[in-house]
């Protein structure tokens, strides 16, 4: 008889334990649990990707439309416009965690379709404004509806998907932000061609065309996400039983329906948190920093407004082919801050070319090496949390606080490249990479001694003298490295 198969929760591939032992009376086939996650990735991932992608667009093609006429337009200054860019983070990171918390009771369809709606009529709006003050406000109300999306997104997949399943679904979001790098430069480079059609300014047409995009897109993620994913309409009653088996296998990583303000307490007290919100900081100045103003460093080497957004689009592509790559073997390997320190390194050196060398070739190719720490830092990291961190109310709070704490680097990125050839941005994210590296390796020096800790209790070499001892705190639960 086989044995069944259980949740991988360490490199060791040791069991989550629950005080039932429920992870041993169900099993799954392999080869049918293989269809069912084929199927479960066709059905979902293009929704997901497709709400991340134009969630994206619409947050960063401020950076397409800088350099198509904007600023003389409103009448806008570089400070003023650099505002601009760092205000929307300040309505971003203030929702983020409540959106997270609130998405089982509200459900996710209801919540993801409202968000999804307002931020696309916003951006709509954008494309009428006639002064800088417009731009402030459409700025903050884009980034309140904006802040529920990628907690609830991140969220969803853990509902979905096992530990050692995450960072390649997480690599499809963070790919998304790549690609809306590459579609957005592409799709600029596109509408600007329409350039005084009707009488209306190029940069207008792209906030028009792209809100209504997004407008198609939420009706897309009302019929295509359901709230319970176990319950799906496009499966059959057996693989609705698989699934059922693999919640139960991983009860303790789920937890229970019903909320509990104790679990956002323990979350917000958790070291691993505070660690992650540190890294993903560091991180995301990277991520705003370039994906915002890829086409102004680009413009600064001399390239004219359409080669400067066309060009970036290898770049992004780039970004997003390395992310799955890395992503892929961490899944493979239940290794998280190893990769993330491999990915820094590329960052690390694209930096200290941009900041050294003049030739605009060696620069360009710069932006390559760059763009592997810019995408795989922010969501090897993301993912790193998401499977250290039971049971779901717990994690929801952990999600939606680490992205605040790491998302107010959008108001830093917004400073710090405001003129060029932006030194003061390049050499400050080079500082927050190498920041950063010190930051992972303490953090793999603490979940190692926790690991530790809960090793020497199971072999009752200690006794357990912590407070909290459930969810990940069990000491059955193993945490990634």
């Amino acid at each position: 008889m086989e044995e069944p198969k259980s949740e991988k929760t360490g490199n060791d591939h040791e069991l989550d334990q629950t005080s039932n032992d429920t992870t041993d009376e169900f099993y799954v086939d392999p080869i049918k649990e293989k269809k069912l996650l084929a199927k479960l990735d066709l059905a979902f991932t293009p929704i997901i990707m497709l709400v991340y992608l134009s969630c994206f667009l619409d947050r960063s093609n401020i950076g397409n439309v800088k350099v198509a006429g904007i600023m003389t337009d409103i009448h806008a200054s570089n400070s003023q416009f650099s505002t601009a860019v760092s205000i929307f983070y300040a309505t971003y990171v203030t929702f983020e965690a409540p959106a997270a918390i609130a998405m089982k009771k509200v459900t996710p369809r209801v919540i993801l379709t409202t968000l999804c709606i307002v931020w696309s009529l916003t951006t709509i709006f954008t494309g009428f404004i006639h002064n800088v003050g417009g731009l402030y406000a459409t700025r903050l109300i884009l980034g309140a509806c904006e802040a529920g999306l990628f907690p609830c997104l991140n969220l969803y997949l853990t509902m979905v998907y096992r530990r050692e399943e995450q960072a390649k679904r997480v690599a499809y979001l963070f790919s998304c932000s790549a690609l809306s790098g590459a579609f957005g430069g592409l799709l600029a480079y596109a509408i600007l061609q329409m350039d005084g059609v009707s009488g209306v300014a190029g940069w207008r047409w792209v906030y028009i065309i792209e809100g209504i995009f997004s407008i198609l897109i939420a009706v897309v993620v009302f019929f295509g996400l359901p709230n319970d994913p176990s319950n799906a309409w496009f499966l059959t009653d057996e693989e609705k039983d698989m699934m059922r088996c693999r919640n139960a296998q991983r009860a303790a990583y789920l937890g229970s329906e019903k909320f509990s303000w104790e679990e956002v307490r323990i979350a917000a007290t958790d070291p691993k948190l505070y660690m992650s919100g540190a890294i993903q900081f560091m991180q995301d100045i990277l991520l705003y920093g370039f994906s915002t103003f890829l086409p102004s460093i680009l413009k600064a080497m001399k390239y004219d407004t359409l080669q400067s957004n066309y060009l970036t689009i290898p770049v992004y592509l780039w970004g997003a082919v390395s992310f799955l790559c890395v992503a892929w073997f961490s899944d493979k390997w239940s290794l998280r801050g190893p990769f993330l320190i491999f990915a820094n390194v590329f960052g690390i050196l694209g930096y200290i070319l941009l900041l050294t060398v003049k030739q605009n070739g060696v620069k360009y190719f710069a932006t390559y090496m760059c763009a592997v720490a810019v995408y795989v830092g922010p969501g090897i990291n993301l993912t790193w949390l998401n499977v250290n961190i039971a049971p779901h109310y717990r994690r929801a709070a952990a999600i939606g606080f680490q992205q605040s704490i790491g998302n107010t680097a959008g108001i830093v990125a917004g400073q710090i490249y405001r003129t060029a050839p932006y030194k003061l941005g390049n050499g400050f994210s080079l500082g927050a990479l190498c920041l950063s590296q010190c930051l992972i390796l303490g953090k793999i020096w603490y979940v190692k001694r926790q690991n530790k800790y809960k090793e020497e209790v199971r072999e009752e070499k200690r006794s357990d003298e912590r407070r909290v001892k459930t969810g990940d705190r069990d000491v059955g639960f193993v945490y990634h490295i």
